[in-house]
C-alpha cells in the first residue's frame, strides 16, 4: 500500500534512460494500489540542439550502462517498501543521471568512473526499494553473524565517499591546474566529506519537515552516533579511493586522452 499520495496517483517520470539510436524511452509509472507501467518510445535527437547527449555518438559501453540503470530503476520502483522513502533515497541517482546526460558531450568521463557511478546508483536503487535497514542480504548477514544492525547503510555511506572521490578527482585533473599530489588528494577528500556532511544536513531537514515519515530515510536503527558513522565511513571511502586506486584511475584518464 502506498502511504505517500498526491491526489489519486503518484506519477514518476524517468526521462532519457534507454537510448536506441535516436529514440529514448519515456517511462510513466502510475501508482494507485497497483502499478501500470507504460513504456512510450519518443523520438529525440538531443535535449536541445547542441546540448545534452547525442544519441548517435554515445558509446556501446555507455549504452549498456544506461540499459542496466534503467532495468534496475524499473525493478526498484515496483512495490518498494515505502514510496516516500523510495523517492528520497533514489532522488540523488535520478539527479546524477540527468546531470551526466546534460553534460555528456561537454565532459565525458572515463568508463572506469561511469562504471563506478552505475554501481553507486544501483546501491541507491536497492536501498530505496528495501530501505537501508531492511535490505535482505544484509539482514541475512546480520542474523548469521549476530550483528546489532543491518549494515547496508554503512556500505552506502562508504560508497558515498569512495565513488565521488573519483568523480571529483577526474574533473580536477582534466579541468584545473592542479597537479597530482598531496594538494589534489586533500581537496578530493574535503569535497567528499563536504558532500557527506551536506547529505546529513538534508536528512536532518527532511526529518524536521516530515517527522516520523522520514524514519526509514534516516535509517539510524537506534544508533545515536549514526550521523558521525556515516560521515566517518564516507571519509574512509574517499581516502581509500585516492590512496589505493589513483594509479588505476590515472591509467584510465591517459587512455581516454589518447
Amino acid at each position: 500500500m502506498c502511504n505517500w499520495k498526491i491526489g489519486n496517483y503518484i506519477n514518476i517520470f524517468a526521462l532519457y534512460i534507454i537510448t536506441l539510436k535516436d529514440k529514448v524511452i519515456l517511462v510513466n509509472i502510475r501508482v494507485n494500489n497497483k502499478f501500470v507501467i507504460d513504456c512510450i518510445f519518443v523520438i529525440f535527437s538531443t535535449l536541445s540542439e547542441g546540448k545534452g547527449m547525442n544519441m548517435k555518438k554515445i558509446s556501446k559501453t555507455h549504452s549498456i550502462y544506461l540499459i542496466i540503470f534503467f532495468m534496475v530503476f524499473i525493478w526498484s520502483v515496483i512495490y518498494p517498501k515505502d514510496y516516500f522513502t523510495w523517492f528520497l533515497e533514489v532522488l540523488p541517482a535520478i539527479i546524477g543521471i540527468m546531470v551526466i546526460i546534460f553534460t555528456y558531450e561537454k565532459f565525458t568521463f572515463t568508463n572506469f568512473v561511469y562504471g563506478l557511478i552505475l554501481i553507486h546508483a544501483i546501491i541507491l536503487l536497492i536501498g530505496g526499494h528495501y530501505t537501508y535497514a531492511e535490505m535482505p542480504l544484509f539482514n541475512w548477514i546480520k542474523d548469521s553473524f549476530h550483528l546489532s544492525r543491518n549494515y547496508y547503510d554503512r556500505l552506502g555511506h562508504f560508497a558515498q565517499g569512495f565513488i565521488p572521490a573519483f568523480v571529483a578527482r577526474e574533473i580536477l585533473i582534466r579541468k584545473s591546474y592542479l597537479k597530482r599530489g598531496k594538494m589534489l588528494l586533500f581537496i578530493v577528500v574535503c569535497i567528499c566529506l563536504s558532500i557527506s556532511a551536506a547529505y546529513e544536513l538534508i536528512e536532518w531537514f527532511v526529518a524536521e519537515l516530515t517527522g516520523s515519515a522520514a524514519e526509514a530515510f534516516l535509517g539510524t536503527q537506534g544508533d545515536v552516533w549514526d550521523t558521525q558513522w556515516d560521515m566517518f565511513l564516507a571519509l574512509i571511502g574517499s581516502m581509500s579511493a585516492v590512496f589505493m586506486f589513483s594509479k588505476i584511475h590515472d591509467k584510465c584518464i591517459e587512455k581516454l586522452r589518447k
